[in-house]
């Protein structure tokens, strides 16, 4: 009995820190910023679904795909109800898988996919294609699929791009990519390709060869988009500068860029005396605000910089919603 009562309080001290996290989160300005980049990156890709894929009937890799296939068979709710029942099942996987942050962030954009694309349906229905063409005189209609698909894979990539960079996704497919991009060490590009044409697979039930063929090469073409994106989100600066005055530079990043830096003890090959060089990794708006800061302060220096792909480790900003304490 002594043991049990003694584990009640432990319960309640953890939901109260619990709460007053979640508190400390609402206040601040990155929680807000971050739910606006959610909320503008799913209405990119609810636009997508909503004009170019579900009119043309595009079958791309993707859980949206697979909704467009499900309506198709079994046309008993709307493609946007389809897509918020496969969505809760994935996000036990999120939450089970891939930690509470990008499981929260998830739960969000993956409750508003398919109110937003049943929205759009009701305030712009679409009765065909944007580039489908009419013969005059005979009431028929041509039907390119092309430019339809290149407009969805290129916003879809661009909002998956913009989801992942700040750990989130718009649910669905990406979900499973992000699970396979964890466990089995692929991109995320990669990983949204071959799980995609798992359900490009499906549409052989529905669609004729073509219309699959069609959404093979567009979740080719998706994967390719969304590595340039990544590529593009995550480089990095990295600066090496030799100056007598590193204390000034090493005092600015640390405690007003919050950044890292790395101290080498060099030799001027001319002067062949011992100087001191920063090696720090930076955003390019933080590149520029170093550079004015050194302009500013007339601090002397070598400084030359290069491009960094990727960054991983403890350079990284912690996430928002990690509640994991890791």
């Amino acid at each position: 009995m002594g043991q049990t009562s003694s584990e009640k309080p432990q319960k309640g001290i953890d939901m109260k820190e619990t709460m007053r996290e979640w508190c400390r989160l609402l206040g601040t300005k990155k929680f807000w910023v971050e739910l606006l980049v959610m909320t503008m990156g799913m209405f990119v890709a609810s636009s997508a679904v909503h004009f170019f894929q579900v009119p043309s009937q595009l079958v791309i890799g993707s859980f949206s795909g697979l909704a467009l296939v499900v309506y198709q068979l079994f046309p008993i709710m709307s493609v946007g109800g389809y897509l918020l029942v496969i969505n809760i099942f994935l996000l036990i996987l999120s939450f089970m898988l891939l930690g509470n942050e990008f499981g929260a962030k998830t739960v969000y954009t993956s409750l508003i996919v398919g109110p937003m694309v049943d929205f759009l349906g009701w305030l712009l229905p679409m009765k065909q294609s944007l580039f489908a063409v009419a013969i005059a005189g005979t009431g028929q209609v041509i039907l390119d699929p092309w430019f339809d698909l290149l407009c969805f894979v290129l916003l879809l990539g661009l909002s998956q791009s913009i989801l992942f960079s700040i750990n989130a996704s718009t649910g669905g497919l990406d979900i499973v990519a992000k699970i396979v991009n964890k466990y089995c060490r692929l991109n995320l590009g990669t990983s949204v390709m071959v799980c995609g044409c798992v359900i490009c697979s499906m549409a052989f039930f529905v669609n004729d060869v073509n219309m699959v063929l069609v959404g093979l090469i567009g979740t080719w073409i998706n994967g390719l988009v969304i590595n340039y994106f990544m590529e593009k989100i995550n480089q990095k600066t990295r600066v090496f500068i030799i100056t007598e005055e590193y204390h000034k530079i090493q005092d600015y990043v640390i405690n007003t860029m919050r950044r890292g830096l790395t101290l080498h003890p060099v030799y001027g090959g001319y002067s062949n005396q011992q100087q001191m060089q920063i090696e720090v990794v930076l955003t390019q708006d933080e590149f520029s605000d170093l550079v004015d800061f050194m302009h500013k302060e007339k601090i002397r220096s070598f400084m030359t910089s290069d491009t960094v792909s990727q960054v991983h480790g403890i350079w990284n900003k912690r996430h928002l919603l990690d509640f994991s304490g890791e």
